[in-house]
């Protein structure tokens, strides 16, 4: 619940971080005065002590915009001083996310989240997870004859993230191990033999890290999902393609873990049941 503070209570709390502005940005009452087109006696004023009168709008405003600040934190409606361009411009990024496994932008973000629980709703298979063969398979035909050198480069890059100390939580939709083990939609043309070892490999590091890893699968029908990926509490990554999507305000940090925590609470599959379904798909493809 948002404090009420009376008149004078708001006026004195004007007056100390009116104070603090001037102090932090090397402005003196003259430059003020002639920056926001008063006289300086009327800085002189709202600056001293026993007064309880609080400026007008306009003197406000013309404060906050040439000590660099927000109105609102010098009137005490939040405890943010910087301007609202400037907090979503800390608090929003849109950067390039280039057609490669584990990009420079990706391994940083990890590496930040170390330690931390890492929550993941991957475009396809988590590429962590993936086998040399799928990789290659899966990225020859944009990155061509680097395929090799680009999947060298991230294999140590990968084995750092499953052991960096962070707890990997994992939602995929149940569609996608489907059409894999079918080899349809994205994975058609995938040999028999890949799709039989990606699966297998699923299996095993399940089993091999499980409860460090969880996977999940989650029915696309009834809950859907974008590409994303939570850093821990402060960072919260959307995958559009080209570009990621990275927010770092808690309110939007929070609103996508509680997103992702419903895939998980919805889960047509939760990780204990995921090493039945993997067997299951890794008998049928023995079947086609």
């Amino acid at each position: 619940m948002t404090q009420i503070l009376d008149k004078r209570d708001r006026a004195d709390l004007f007056r100390l971080r009116l104070s603090q502005a001037m102090a932090d940005s090397r402005t003196t009452q003259s430059a003020l005065a002639r920056a926001i087109g008063v006289d300086r006696s009327t800085v002189s004023q709202l600056l001293k002590q026993k007064t309880a009168r609080l400026p007008n709008a306009q003197v406000v405003g013309e404060c906050a915009r040439v000590l660099g600040v927000s109105a609102d934190w010098l009137l005490g409606l939040t405890d943010r001083p910087e301007l609202a361009a400037d907090l979503m411009a800390s608090a929003l990024t849109f950067t390039e996310a280039p057609r490669a496994l584990v990009d420079e932008q990706i391994f940083d973000w990890h590496r930040e989240a170390a330690g931390y629980k890492i929550r993941h709703v991957p475009a396809s298979l988590p590429d962590m997870l993936k086998t040399r063969d799928m990789l290659e398979w899966e990225y020859s035909p944009h990155l061509g004859k680097t395929t090799a050198q680009a999947i060298g480069a991230s294999e140590d890059r990968l084995t750092w993230m499953r052991s960096a100390g962070s707890d990997y939580e994992i939602a995929v939709p149940l569609h996608e191990l489907h059409t894999m083990a079918e080899g349809c939609g994205y994975y058609e043309g995938l040999p028999v033999d890949l799709r039989r070892a990606q699966l297998t490999r699923l299996l095993e590091l399940h089993e091999q890290l499980y409860p460090t890893l969880r996977l999940h699968a989650f029915d696309a029908r009834k809950l859907y999902s974008a590409p994303v990926t939570i850093f821990g509490p402060k960072l919260a990554v959307i995958y559009l393609g080209r570009n990621y999507l990275a927010f770092r305000d808690r309110e939007r940090v929070q609103a996508i873990t509680q997103h992702f925590d419903g895939l998980v609470r919805e889960a047509e599959l939760s990780s204990r049941d995921m090493p039945k379904l993997l067997e299951e798909l890794v008998n049928s493809i023995g079947n086609n």
